[in-house]
């Protein structure tokens, strides 16, 4: 069975083109790195490493651990903070400190 061309013509090309820039239109840049940093700065200054907090899952189940690292933004896109009993790194903005006095 032969593989299909691609066809290289012009107006091929240009619709290609303008369906790779609708593509990259749905994509949302992400915040600047000084926005970032300075949530990482806010949750460090607030809470130590060893800290209590609930994490949401992605299936959207919350669990309770500590965290094992300061919040840092990672690869210039994202604060990230890693937590025990879990492997990588979750977004911050799905962590939430549990405070002593909520017991």
């Amino acid at each position: 069975m032969t593989q299909p061309s691609i066809c290289q013509c012009s107006e091929c090309k240009r619709s290609a083109k303008r369906d790779r820039s609708k593509q990259l239109a749905l994509i949302p840049p992400p915040p600047p790195f000084a926005a970032l940093a300075r949530q990482c700065d806010q949750f460090n200054s607030r809470f130590p490493v060893g800290q209590a907090v609930t994490v949401r899952r992605d299936n959207g189940e919350c669990i309770l651990t500590v965290t094992r690292s300061p919040a840092e933004v990672l690869s210039g896109h994202s604060a990230v903070i890693w937590i025990d009993g879990i492997s990588g790194c979750y977004l911050l903005d799905r962590i939430t400190p549990v405070s002593e006095t909520a017991s």
